[in-house]
């Protein structure tokens, strides 16, 4: 039985030794830390919708399901010429005849990044969060700046959605407890046209939106850097805030930059169609880690990463079976979620052929936390999985 290390335990290395232990092969999965952390899940800890732990499904309740192995170690380095993977308790290693990398992405630096909290980060930043918001809301008066930036070297590493989330969510909760008034809230991003991946139309209506719900923005500014009190952008300008919530562009991944893989101008791991990491057969790359081809408006999303997962488990088994021809990731692009607004949500979808946003009033809301939910129990293989979810 051929043996696979899958390097990471986000959503594309979960995916990935899931499909590919489902074929016949013994897989490893190594991660440094437990659990899988479900980070579109995550906008609602701020809110107290979802407990941190009801974000995070255990890894070895995933591998024990699945039928494969979990390691607990961090990756430290690999070395493509000699055929090893070295962490940082076990040393290097070279016992796999494929190796997948999941491990994700670096974040774009920005000066002054102490002073922000993301519920894109390290996942306990979320309950981080929580915990300042908790204190704004006991104060009972405050300004709130949420806001992505950008990466100039690949557009494809901005993660906007769940900033437009997490605010929306945010508008709703203080409505709710009937203190809207009392809190000042403030979209920000340095591109002209935040979320333009979505469409024009899409765009529109949520520039629309963020003006009916009096959340003031601040777009097209460089950000210079963040401070105690909140943001400076390029212009001079600035916006003073008591909470900064702020999703960083992906960056190529530290280990990635020091490595001899071969990347784009960015730092990710430049693959072919099938996901195999240019000029090493044994080695494929998936999710944030890789650099994607394709249209304009691509974007890393988390069903990308699993898309890419399953392109992968297919190529290894092609090239062990003799049987069918190379698949292609780049077919299948596309940008898809449910946005969530707390009152609601919005369906968007966006392929070569049509842009789509499709407002789900009410229905939205819970449409998304079921997908959690059954997101969980496929992970944990207590009901079967959709085809194409």
């Amino acid at each position: 039985m051929k043996r696979v290390m899958v390097l990471g335990g986000g959503i594309g290395g979960v995916e990935a030794a899931i499909t590919l232990r489902a074929k016949g092969y013994a897989v490893e999965l190594v991660s440094d830390r437990p659990y899988l952390f479900v980070y579109p899940l995550a906008i609602w800890i701020p809110t107290g919708e979802k407990r941190f732990d009801e974000v995070t499904i255990p890894l070895v309740e995933i591998g024990r399901a699945h039928g494969f192995s979990v390691t607990m170690d961090r990756v430290t380095g690999i070395d493509t010429a000699a055929k090893t993977v070295t962490l940082e308790r076990r040393g290097a290693r070279s016992d796999f005849d494929y190796a997948v990398w999941a491990i994700g992405a670096g974040k774009m630096p920005h000066k002054g990044k102490e002073h922000v909290l993301s519920i894109c980060g390290a996942p306990e930043e979320s309950v981080r969060v929580k915990e300042r918001l908790d204190e704004l809301l006991a104060r009972g008066s405050g300004t709130i700046a949420v806001g992505f930036g950008g990466n100039p070297k690949d557009s494809s590493a901005v993660r906007g959605g769940p900033a437009f989330e997490f605010l929306l969510n945010l508008h709703d909760l203080l409505k709710h407890r009937g203190v809207r008034d009392q809190y000042k809230l403030v979209f920000f991003a340095p591109m002209p046209k935040p979320g333009i991946r979505m469409g024009e139309k899409t765009v529109e209506m949520m520039d629309s939106m963020l003006a009916s719900l009096d959340i003031e923005q601040r777009v097209g500014r460089k950000i210079v850097e963040f401070d105690e009190k909140g943001v400076v952008f390029e212009d001079g300008s600035r916006v003073d805030a008591d909470l900064t919530m702020f999703i960083a562009a992906g960056d190529g991944h530290p280990l990635v930059k020091e490595s001899d893989l071969p990347q784009n101008e960015a730092g990710f791991i430049t693959v072919l169609p099938t996901c195999e990491v240019e000029g090493h057969p044994w080695l494929y790359a998936v999710g944030d880690a890789a650099a994607l081809e394709g249209p304009d408006w691509k974007a890393k999303q988390g069903h990308i990463a699993e898309l890419m997962a399953r392109v992968t488990a297919d190529d290894i088994h092609r090239k062990e079976t003799g049987k069918g021809k190379p698949g292609s990731y780049i077919d299948h692009l596309c940008i898809l979620c449910v946005m969530d607004m707390g009152n609601g949500a919005g369906f968007v979808y966006r392929n070569d052929e049509r842009t789509l946003f499709l407002p789900m009033p009410v229905v939205g809301h819970w449409v998304k936390k079921s997908w959690g939910r059954y997101f969980e129990l496929t992970k944990l293989k207590k009901m079967p999985r959709i085809p194409g979810m």
